[in-house]
This record gives C-alpha cells, structure tokens and sequence, in this order.
C-alpha cells in the first residue's frame, strides 16, 4: 500500500495496480492533510477546490463529485459544504455499465457498429422528435428524459429505405443502450443511459472501442492486463462489486452520512439531463434511495442537508444545448455570471452554509455558441428535486 508520505511516487506517476484502489481519496488526502492549500477563490474553484468565507468547501463532478460523498462519509468534518456533481456513485457498477458498451456496439470495423454521423444526425433527431415536446416546448432541450420512453423501431428501414434508418441488430443495440443493465440474478447493476445524450457519447461510450477508465480498471485492478474488454459480460460486473477495492462503491444511506449531518454540513448535488459519460437516472435512483433508508424520515429531512438540481441540456459536468453555465467547475462554467446564490452553485453553497439560505433553484446561462462576448442565448431555473416531484418516477421500473 502507497502511503500518503510517497508523494513522490505521485509526482512521478509511478503508482502500481496496488495503488490504484486508493485514488478515491487521494484528492480529499492530498488538500486536507499534505497542506495544499488554496488561498485563491478562482484558483480553487479552477481545481475543484476552494475556500469560502471561513468555512472550507468542497466543488468537484464526475469522480470529484463521487469523492465529496466520500469525504462526506468517511472525512465528516473536512468541508463544511460540498458540492457534487455528476457524482460517480455506485462506482464499481458504473464502471461496469461503461465497459458494457463495447460488446454492445462493436468495434468499428463491425458490420453492425452504429457510426457517429448516425448517431448525431437521424438517431438524435429522432430522439427529439419523440422526446423534446413533452415539456410542452420544441426547443432542442429535453427537459425531462424520465418522461420519454424512447421507440427505438422507429428507426428501423422500411422496404427500399437504404439512408438514415437502422437495420434490425442495429435497432436493438439502440434499444439496449437505453435500457438499464440487469445482472445475472436479474437484479439491476446500473440505469438506462437517458436519451439525449447520444450526440457527445459517439466519442467514448459509443465509439467503437473500450471505454478506456473501465478497460484499465479490470486489467489492473480486478483481474489481470490480460483481460479483453470485449469479452465483458454482467458475471465480470458481479465480480467487480464483490471485490469492491478499498471500498470505493460509494453508496452511502441517511445514516452513513449522520456524522456528516451533525457537523451541520451541506451538499448540492446537481446532474446534467443529457450526461453522455453518467447516466442521470442514477442521481436520481440515488435520491430516491436516500429517502428510503432508515431514519430519513421524510424529504423534509434530507432537504436540510442535502439538495439535488436536475441541470435540463447539460452534458457531463459543462456544455450541451441548455443554460449549462452555473458556476461549476470553474473555468467557462464560472465566467460571466456574477458570484452570487442565485446563479452559482458554489456561491449557493455559500450562502447556505454561512447564512443558512437553502437554495431552491440556481439560475443557469447558455452563452451563444457558449462564447461569453456573444451575449446570452437563453437563462433557466432549474429547480431542487422535491419528493413530491420524486413520487411518479418510481413508476418508471424500465429506468432502474
């Protein structure tokens, strides 16, 4: 096991498979307890990082998200406020999910294999056309994925259609992708990919090759640099969830976090609808979960600490066609928007943490062409997840 003194072995990027299991921590160890600090606001958020007012803070997504909940459960008194985007939660699974996408679709030299021009042309046309209009508006936003159950045999030729249509294995390889991966036992491992998302996932997920995270998490760390990735099938996933390395699944009920929730901390989760590398049905699957462990109560309960925002045409943790720009991350995501509640998520936190003002909706931007000397393109409330709101979801057993 690398300790955490071998700092070295980080700066020289020579961290054996054995290390490897440790990486859920090592941002969290690194800021915490090797002195990093962060004394710049924009330079913090730029790393995921930063100190607010007098209390620290916690701003990451995707992994970073994951290790905030991390944090939050094993480190409770390290950030006062956490902010957790696109959280890669139930991590053994995800990776799972991801690697099961290669065997799905093929390689690209396979007859069957669905090409990126499919994919982002006819296919998401008429992803929208199906779904786009449920909210009410044609806007190129799908507002809520969970509400459309995606007809993948419309896509299927008709007699003397050769273009823009989908042969029949290709029809049901587009069927399976936005369908939840089930276990052998016929149990869930991970959700449906959320349609909408197809136009940025032709460049991992659907293209044609091992998704590269999973492909090195089985070769190094559950199994052996032997492995083929297209030899993945959901008994690979069981196994992977039973060794769980170093405990990173990352699932934590109400009461994992009580400790967290008695140093009065907070957390803002928030999760792009059309998420091409994480599906937001699992967000949501975990929200859910959290308001059926024991001791949660009611959603009053949760609210107090813990606050989820559903960020509608919002790619993995920035871009995509909808008012993405919030604060996040720093960078693009935090620029041109004025630090304040109302309209930035770490500035939320803020004021939730030091002036006990629970945020109930973040205003997002969509810059034109998200280039901020463009001017603004549209603004969005995105609103809290509610339990009310929550209820009629779980209807939706084809999700999770």
């Amino acid at each position: 096991m690398v300790e955490l003194t071998d700092v070295s072995l980080l700066q020289s990027g020579d961290i054996s498979s054995r290390a490897s299991i440790c990486q859920g921590f090592f941002t969290a160890i690194l800021t915490t307890y090797l002195g990093i600090k962060y004394e710049d606001l924009a330079y913090g958020v730029k790393n995921g990082f930063a100190v607010v007012g007098s209390n620290n803070g916690h701003n990451g997504c995707s992994l970073g998200g994951r290790q905030g909940f991390q944090s939050a459960v094993k480190f409770p008194e390290d950030f006062d406020g956490i902010v957790a985007g696109a959280p890669g939660l139930d991590f053994n699974n995800l990776v799972s999910w991801r690697a099961s996408f290669f065997p799905l679709t093929g390689s690209v030299e396979s007859p069957d294999f669905i090409t990126a021009r499919a994919w982002k042309t006819f296919i998401h046309r008429e992803v929208l056309r199906q779904c786009d209009g449920i909210d009410g508006v044609m806007d190129g936003i799908i507002e809520d994925p969970s509400l459309c159950h995606f007809d993948a045999d419309a896509l299927l030729c008709k007699p003397g259609e050769e273009t823009d249509c989908l042969s029949q294995v290709q029809v049901d390889i587009v069927r399976k992708i936005f369908s939840p991966l089930m276990g052998e036992d016929g149990e869930l491992i991970y959700p449906a990919m959320q349609p909408g998302s197809e136009e940025l996932a032709t460049t991992k997920l659907y293209a044609g090759k091992p998704f590269s995270y999973s492909d090195e998490w089985f070769k190094y760390v559950i199994y052996n640099p032997s492995w083929n990735a297209s030899t993945f099938t959901v008994h690979d996933a069981a196994v992977a969830e039973a060794r769980n390395p170093g405990g990173i699944k990352t699932w934590p009920n109400f009461g994992d976090l009580a400790e967290y929730r008695a140093q009065n901390g907070k957390i803002i989760v928030y999760h792009g609808r059309q998420d091409n590398q994480i599906t937001s049905f699992n967000t949501e699957r975990y929200y859910n979960y959290l308001l059926q462990s024991d001791g949660a109560g009611s959603a009053g309960q949760l609210d107090r600490f813990l606050r989820f925002f559903r960020i509608s045409g919002m790619f993995h943790c920035s871009g995509g066609p909808g008012a993405w720009v919030l604060g996040q991350g720093g960078g693009a995501a935090s620029e041109g928007i004025e630090f304040k509640g109302e309209t930035n998520v770490l500035a939320a936190l803020v004021d939730w943490v030091e002036k006990d003002v629970a945020p109930d909706t973040i205003e997002g931007v969509k810059f034109v062409d998200d280039e901020i000397t463009s001017g603004v393109s549209l603004r969005r409330k995105h609103c809290r997840l509610v339990f009310s709101h929550l209820l009629p979801l779980r209807v939706y057993t084809d999700r999770w």
